[in-house]
């Protein structure tokens, strides 16, 4: 690939799946286009169901854009998929090692199939089992590896036969916070010594504000923002002010809030029997005793009180008008309130 070719080209991809069983048919991804520079960490950051893993199906080739272009390593995903898939590698959310075999024997095959001679997958396997912190477990079936050895093996395997950009989608995915932090260790390793494009998908915001050198933000199938985390960030002016709510009426909380001077951007949502208020500030400091005593004041219980410096939770509230995560739609008053 020439210098300076961008790793990624993603142009106006739509995907439908059609509907089946009276069910409608799903956009999962409307118009959706960026750009990912060579070797860096990129995050493609959104709830579930906003159409990360659909485009990832599509740049390796493992599914078929309804309209639009795609190129990864200079190769059209669709006419060169071959070219494509010989650059890259894929972490998939599900294991796709072999736990009856072990794992010495799991990255050989997966060199072996990806067309590495035999002596040079022996080598290839015993390096990356030992720069993955598996050597001494190399030789145990892959069913006695707890889930953030799998998870690294599963990288590994995907590392073989040395591609160019490397696809990982939800990789921490259901590792408890040790195990996390040893993969995001490893993918900035990757990212820096190895000089490889990382594609990673995630849910994750304390993930995407740590790993990523540039972010996506993605919803409902659509680029929303994108830029450096810190970038991102630095846009928002102000304090980020948040309000855990005790069996919330939003109509209620908006209300007792409304007279509030100097909060923009006021979003109330409820699920269950708890809720959140999020609002942004330029003075934090007065804003906090002013909300208090206006939820005070209706009757309204609350919990915890927060504010802090913004966050890619504001970034998407800012962007999306709802905050990350499964919740449905929240109404959101624009600008300061009177």
């Amino acid at each position: 690939m020439p210098e300076n070719t961008p790793a990624i080209v993603a142009e106006d991809l739509v995907k439908v799946y059609p509907g089946r069983a009276r069910r409608p048919a799903v956009r999962a991804l409307d118009g959706l286009s960026f750009t990912v520079p060579a070797g860096r960490v990129f995050g493609l950051l959104g709830p579930n169901g906003a159409g990360k893993s659909t485009t990832t199906k599509i740049l390796t080739t493992l599914s078929r854009p309804t309209s639009g272009a795609a190129r990864v390593d200079g190769h059209d995903v669709l006419r060169s998929a071959d070219a494509v898939r010989a650059a890259i590698g894929y972490v998939s959310q599900g294991s796709s090692t072999d736990p009856l075999l072990t794992a010495t024997e799991n990255l050989e095959i997966a060199a072996r199939l990806r067309g590495v001679g035999a002596a040079d997958a022996k080598r290839r396997s015993a390096r990356l089992l030992d720069e993955f912190g598996l050597a001494e477990a190399s030789r145990r079936p892959v069913s006695t590896f707890s889930g953030g050895m799998r998870r690294r093996l599963d990288v590994a395997a995907a590392l073989v036969h040395r591609p160019r950009v490397l696809f990982l989608d939800e990789p921490t995915t259901g590792l408890d916070p040790e195990a996390r932090a040893a993969m995001w260790a490893e993918i900035r390793r990757l990212s820096g010594e190895e000089a490889l494009t990382v594609v990673l998908t995630t849910h994750y915001m304390e993930e995407a504000d740590r790993l990523a050198d540039e972010l996506l933000l993605v919803n409902g199938g659509q680029a929303v923002v994108q830029g450096t985390p810190a970038a991102l960030k630095a846009a928002l002016h102000g304090d980020s002010l948040r309000v855990s709510l005790i069996e919330p009426d939003p109509a209620a909380v908006r209300a007792a809030v409304a007279q509030v001077a100097g909060l923009r951007d006021i979003v109330v949502e409820a699920s269950g029997t708890d809720g959140v208020l999020a609002a942004r500030t330029d003075d934090a400091s007065a804003a906090v005793g002013a909300v208090i005593a206006a939820l005070d004041a209706a009757g309204i219980r609350f919990g915890q009180v927060a504010a802090s410096h913004p966050t890619l939770d504001d970034v998407y509230l800012h962007f999306v008008g709802r905050t990350f995560g499964e919740a449905g739609p929240a109404e959101i008053q624009t600008g300061a309130a009177a």
